[in-house]
């Protein structure tokens, strides 16, 4: 079996980035079972605000031309996905977010349903977990299961850095036994249920305008689905 798990690190301090070593750790735990790995810097890509048209709902393309297309192709390719990103006064990095916000389409049609994430952090201060826990949601919304994450706070020296990645490893190599089907998340597995149920609802009822998710349904089985 093929494991792929693409890496995305949204910090603009570039290879200085203690949110990088952490992102590099999970793929490194990723590889020693098997998997392949690429990185993203999401700060060296042009990825333009979402404004709201609508257009991908009905065509399935986005109307900015920039560097999107690509990243989103690459991470659809991908079974396992490993966000990354500092904490920005409680929220993440505005590229991340950018990226997030133009995934609308993939939250509808559920498109990563199938593939696992995780979701690691970094920070000045103590609070890297709500950063953790919103990639995880943004990953959850996309459709796939998350399977953990790691923080760690670095404003008062990089001493608790070596074990953070350590466990950012083992984060990893979790990913990868989900992948593989060895770890179950049936609470999530429902939850995904009840989600695409809601979603299928609101494709049903604007299926004449929303031509590409009412199709994208249809080509998964889903339409015909029962709550």
């Amino acid at each position: 079996m093929s494991i792929k798990v693409l890496g995305l690190n949204a910090s603009p301090r570039g290879n200085e980035s203690r949110t990088l070593q952490l992102v590099k750790a999970v793929l490194e735990g990723a590889r020693s079972l098997g998997a392949t790995t690429d990185i993203v810097d999401v700060y060296s890509l042009k990825i333009g605000y979402c404004t709201a048209c609508t257009a991908c709902y009905a065509s399935g393309e986005c109307t900015l031309c920039d560097d999107f297309p690509d990243l989103f192709e690459r991470m659809m390719d991908a079974d396992g996905i490993v966000l990354g990103a500092p904490n920005y006064i409680d929220s993440i990095p505005a590229p991340m977010k950018a990226v997030f916000d133009r995934m609308a389409d993939a939250v509808h049609c559920r498109m990563f349903t199938g593939k696992y994430g995780c979701s690691v952090s970094t920070s000045g201060g103590p609070n890297f977990g709500p950063i953790v826990d919103y990639m995880n949601y943004a990953l959850s919304s996309f459709g796939a299961i998350t399977v953990g994450g790691v923080g760690v706070s670095v404003g008062r020296g990089l001493q608790e850095l070596p074990d953070a990645e350590e466990k950012a490893r083992a984060l990893g190599q979790t990913l990868v036994r989900s992948i593989k089907g060895e770890i179950q998340y049936p609470e999530q597995e429902e939850m995904q249920r009840q989600r695409r149920e809601y979603f299928r609802q609101l494709i049903l009822w604007n299926k004449d305008k929303w031509t590409h998710e009412y199709e994208w349904y249809e080509r998964m089985g889903w339409i015909e689905e029962k709550a």
